[in-house]
């Protein structure tokens, strides 16, 4: 029985012809290349969120993720707290004064796949909630009780916050109202 020659009978100098060195060149360099762009490493603070063929694989990291180059694609998301300033709002009260509020919004992320599947753009979602949030609750209250209860007012806007960011993986943890300007005319 006759065996086809294995690798290690062919002999050296037909690997090093010009005629087979230089392609097994390039196709030593594309697996390299294929090799590398599929290797990817998650930090601590980070998940990789995998879509195969546009389907949700699942959520990947710390450490090393090995990703098919053109079959998968990556999406990482930062586990660590975020903090966002929701611009100056320009509120009326509940007893027509009309007031300057900013606020400062601390959540982060505790469902990695939620938050990319559920909602396009999270963190701009979370920014855009909060400015209506803000707008809604300060306007049903005087600016006796915005001035005076304003802790109370923090926790109610992040309880508020946090019910809804809830089905996108997302935690609010606090909300502090940082500035709140009266007309010069009162």
């Amino acid at each position: 029985m006759s065996f086809p020659l294995s690798f290690y009978q062919i002999p050296i100098s037909l690997l090093f012809a010009p005629d087979v060195a230089i392609p097994l060149f390039f196709l030593i360099l594309l697996l390299l290349i294929i090799l590398s762009s599929s290797i990817k490493i998650v930090t601590e603070y980070e998940r990789a969120v995998i879509f195969r063929l546009g389907r949700l694989l699942g959520v990947k990291g710390p450490g090393l993720v090995i990703i098919l180059p053109v079959i998968d694609r990556k999406r990482i998301i930062d586990l660590r707290l975020v903090t966002f300033d929701v611009p100056k709002q320009r509120i009326i009260t509940k007893d027509n004064v009309t007031v300057d509020v900013d606020a400062i919004v601390y959540f982060r992320v505790t469902d990695p796949e939620m938050a990319v599947v559920k909602v396009k753009d999270y963190f701009m979602a979370s920014t855009l909630l909060a400015q209506t949030t803000l707008r809604d609750v300060i306007g049903q209250v005087e600016l006796d009780d915005l001035l005076t209860r304003r802790e109370e007012l923090n926790k109610r806007i992040q309880q508020i916050l946090d019910e809804a960011t809830a089905p996108w993986g997302i935690k609010v943890t606090t909300v502090a109202l940082r500035d709140v300007v009266i007309p010069e005319m009162m």
